[in-house]
């Protein structure tokens, strides 16, 4: 498959995370937080919270401050208690979009999240009104790079139980059942290999384009916007944006 995937711009995504490091690692904590509330400080026997280990190194999160967030969700520090929250809605054009939420407050972060979808043409729905429209996969992007043989990598995938394996021009993205995404990642590392991003997803099952440059703009507004909060860990959305607008 030639060109580039929804994941292909991840190096500029990555300069925009270096740009607000601080919030990406203090989102990332949260989710640290959650996972060893639910199953405790021990990686080898937590495969939530080996997954966010994984995604935090993904995101060149210095291994002391994963440390640090799992003792301190360990020895509860502070008495915040978070909570996972999905909001689902739609944005212009009927564009599906997916708020994956940590919150210790359930009431604010609502407001917030309405707020932000009024204010830019979207309307907020009920539970279940665009999940339908996505599928949960597990996530694994390799960067292409010399030595890396595409037939090996792709043997090498789906032995180790991965669903499929798509092929771009500077990455290969590796699709995985949710529930074979932690095995399929370790099996893959202890053969040598390292992600450039490594996560659950939401995969839009279709893709809605969007009309004119105007609609895009109040898309990527919308998008950018619900990025920002610092409650929203991940947002997913159907919508086709042009990649030249993605580059730096």
């Amino acid at each position: 498959m030639s060109g580039h995937s929804k994941w292909a711009n991840i190096k500029h995504k990555k300069g925009k995370a270096d740009a607000e490091r601080g919030k990406i690692f203090t989102k990332i904590g949260r989710e640290i937080a959650i996972a060893v509330k639910e199953g405790g400080s021990d990686p080898s026997v937590n495969g939530k919270l080996r997954d966010i280990i994984a995604k935090a190194k993904s995101n060149n999160m210095p291994g002391e401050n994963i440390t640090r967030s799992i003792k301190k969700a360990a020895g509860e520090m502070d008495n915040v208690v978070y909570e996972e929250i999905t909001y689902e809605g739609y944005g212009p054009a009927g564009v599906a979009i997916i708020c994956e939420v940590v919150t210790d407050n359930r009431n604010r972060t609502a407001s917030e999240v309405r707020h932000i979808f009024d204010k830019n043409g979207g309307t907020l729905g009920q539970t279940g009104s665009v999940g339908f429209m996505f599928d949960h996969k597990g996530v694994l992007v390799v960067e292409r790079g010399p030595g890396l043989d595409e037939d090996e990598l792709m043997m090498q995938a789906l032995e180790a139980g991965a669903e499929d394996v798509r092929v771009y021009d500077d990455s290969f993205e590796i699709l995985t059942a949710p529930g074979d995404f932690s095995s399929v990642r370790e099996t893959l590392e202890a053969q040598g290999l390292s992600f450039v991003s490594a996560e659950r997803s939401k995969l839009p099952q279709n893709t809605v384009a969007l009309p004119d440059e105007d609609t895009q703009r109040k898309v990527r507004k919308l998008l950018d916007m619900l990025e920002d909060n610092d409650d929203i860990m991940e947002v997913y959305h159907n919508a086709e944006l042009p990649e030249e607008e993605e580059e730096e």
